[in-house]
């Protein structure tokens, strides 16, 4: 007959308490972190601790405490290369100031977004980092915030919800994006994104419920209708929401006559798509299409030609608003920040001057 390994007995607090020679509630006070105790009281119980091989019951020890030692964290897309950087950044923030992240993924759809909010308060986290997927509905971020508990956006800023948030400049470095092509000749630029609305195709502003989208694609048609480039917004396509999708858009996008000369990619993971049918319809980077994307994933550097990029400081946005989120949990009553951290462009080898002015 087979035997069943007896259950090993956990080590409780009352445990390590008898060991220390201390009450349980002085036990308690130096494992969960709280209170007041002596340097030689917490020697003691950090070093019975220690020999006993205790670990803390995170449930209980929040039920103590009212803290549960955790962040939740809410992005739009963990398999963008930006957002798995980002949460880099607030995962080694949040370990250095004694936290652990609880992640989750949103899918840019508004309602996965409140269930996974849903889901983490219900974690007891003490605090939410979230990249809001639209601002036009965003009760669940106004009933965090009213509930006091600490509430910072990454990316995203909305400018109706008054909390800490850390973003860069979309529509000025959307602007100098597109100033770079108007400069080199291009007239016909398009702006693929995988935000998408209603009939799949883009009209106005108004649209676009993603405030970084909204603020890129408008940077990008100011400076479209300043150069005198007529309708430029029929060059806007919505919808590249995976490589399929994005294969999809690029190929009607160039097999029209009016193909455009240059495309700009709201991030990496379009740009690869849209590199790979330029190449698969014969066409070059940039003897035929000029390309720029937005984030400077590994892929672009190795290319033949290495693409232009917008270099967003990805780890530093999610390291600095950890750091904003942590500090309002030690207690910080400062008014909201609202962080913009620069962003620079590294011009490579995929942009040059349409076919119709190469000599």
């Amino acid at each position: 007959m087979k035997r069943t390994a007896p259950k090993t007995q956990s080590i409780t607090v009352s445990d390590v308490a008898r060991a220390a020679n201390v009450s349980k509630a002085t036990a308690a006070r130096v494992l969960g972190g709280y209170g007041v105790v002596s340097d030689t009281i917490r020697a003691d119980v950090v070093a019975a601790a220690k020999a006993l091989d205790y670990r803390p019951n995170e449930l209980a020890r929040s039920m103590t405490t009212g803290r549960s030692g955790i962040i939740g964290v809410v992005v739009g897309d963990i398999e963008n290369p930006f957002f798995s950087l980002a949460v880099r950044g607030i995962s080694d923030a949040a370990r250095a100031a004694g936290f652990n992240v609880i992640l989750a993924n949103s899918g840019e759809r508004i309602e996965v977004e409140k269930a996974a909010v849903r889901l983490l308060i219900g974690k007891r986290v003490d605090g939410l980092i979230v990249t809001p997927s639209e601002s036009r509905d965003i009760s669940h971020l106004r009933d965090i915030h009213r509930s006091g508990r600490p509430l910072a956006l990454l990316d995203r800023a909305l400018p109706d919800l008054d909390v800490d948030t850390v973003t860069v400049d979309d529509r000025g470095i959307a602007m100098r994006a597109t100033r770079i092509l108007v400069d080199a000749g291009h007239r016909s630029i398009a702006y693929v994104t995988g935000v998408d609305a209603e009939g799949h195709e883009y009209r106005e502003l108004g649209q676009i419920y993603t405030s970084s989208v909204r603020e890129r694609i408008d940077g990008f048609l100011t400076v479209c209708r300043d150069a005198g480039i007529e309708r430029p917004e029929r060059y806007v396509r919505l919808g590249a929401t995976s490589p399929a999708e994005t294969q999809r858009v690029t190929d009607k996008l160039l097999s029209g006559l009016d193909r455009p000369t240059a495309i700009l990619a709201s991030d990496s993971l379009k740009a690869l798509e849209i590199f790979r049918v330029i190449r698969q319809r014969g066409l070059g980077v940039p003897e035929d299409v000029s390309l720029i994307t937005f984030h400077d994933a590994d892929w672009t550097s190795v290319t033949t030609p290495p693409i232009t990029v917008i270099d967003q400081p990805v780890y530093a946005l999610g390291k600095s608003v950890a750091e904003l989120l942590i500090r309002r949990l030690k207690g910080d009553t400062q008014p909201p920040e609202r962080l913009v951290l620069p962003t620079t462009i590294i011009e490579r080898g995929s942009v040059g001057p349409p076919p119709d002015r190469r000599p």
